[in-house]
């Protein structure tokens, strides 16, 4: 039993620690590298021929198609783990339920549900557009429904062609609605309030944090609550990610904050070329 609450407490220390050390350390780096600046080769590229909206469009469904293609196969990967994985880790929880710890992770755990979510979607989305009202304003009105409903969605794409089925005790499958659906809706949340306001480094790091742990203490709470199998959690982390990551391109391709590519001082312009 005391390790039940050992990983409850795990769920808030571990991203607490590992994201500012990601943060700081490594994502740094991955700005930095080779595949990055392809990337923005690749975005410049789109904008100057179809414009920012248009390449935000592009980005946005190239970006979704992505995620269903390396989300897919990672389903039918975690579904082979069901028997060894799934299903003991389940008998363990099951086994040593208490009622008032189960109360207190029911409670918690809504906040993944669709319901609370679609009524911060909207206040999100009405008083954001507000503070955008000098600039795009329809921006914000346009991308918070977007994430919402790109969510759902894609969520059911996967769930159908992996079809992985569900605990006895509810029906949630691969991967995790509720993890996925916290961390694109407070995500995207975070992304347009930092193009609002000038929200230092610090606080970028801290915003993350607090995103972190929002995100673990769901996958948690949908474990304990016998929502679903902890591999539909874990899937449900990382097709969250992949599709935040692919909504904070898009926003910010459309906002123009797209930094130019790195050229390299010794390649020749395009069009000219070199005799021997």
């Amino acid at each position: 039993m005391v390790l039940i609450y050992v990983l409850g407490a795990a769920s808030v220390l571990v991203p607490a620690v590992l994201i500012p050390v990601v943060a700081t350390r490594w994502a740094p780096a991955a700005l930095e590298s080779r595949a990055a600046d392809r990337l923005r080769v690749a975005v410049a590229g789109l904008t100057e021929a179809v414009g920012r909206n248009g390449a935000a469009l592009v980005v946005l469904l190239a970006g979704s198609a992505a995620v269903v293609t390396v989300c897919w196969p990672l389903g039918e990967v975690l579904s082979r783990l069901e028997p060894s994985v799934d299903h003991p880790v389940f008998d363990y929880v099951h086994a040593r339920r208490v009622a008032g710890w189960a109360d207190v992770n029911s409670f918690v755990t809504t906040i993944g549900d669709r319901y609370p979510l679609t009524w911060v979607t909207v206040v999100a989305a009405v008083g954001l557009a507000i503070a955008w009202r000098r600039r795009r304003w329809w921006i914000p009105l346009l991308v918070m429904p977007s994430q919402f409903v790109l969510e759902q969605y894609i969520q059911q794409i996967l769930a159908l062609t992996v079809n992985r089925g569900h605990p006895p005790t509810d029906v949630g499958t691969y991967p995790s609605g509720g993890c996925a659906r916290v961390m694109l809706t407070f995500g995207t949340i975070a992304v347009l309030a930092g193009l609002t306001w000038n929200v230092p480094r610090r606080g970028r790091i801290a915003i993350a944090t607090a995103l972190g742990v929002l995100a673990c203490v769901e996958g948690y709470t949908r474990i304990y609550a016998e929502k679903h199998w902890l591999t539909d959690v874990v899937g449900g982390w990382i097709f969250g990610a992949l599709l935040l990551g692919v909504l904070v391109l898009t926003v910010l391709v459309a906002e123009g904050r797209v930094r130019p590519p790195v050229r390299s001082a010794n390649a020749a312009p395009v069009g000219l070329t070199t005799t021997a």
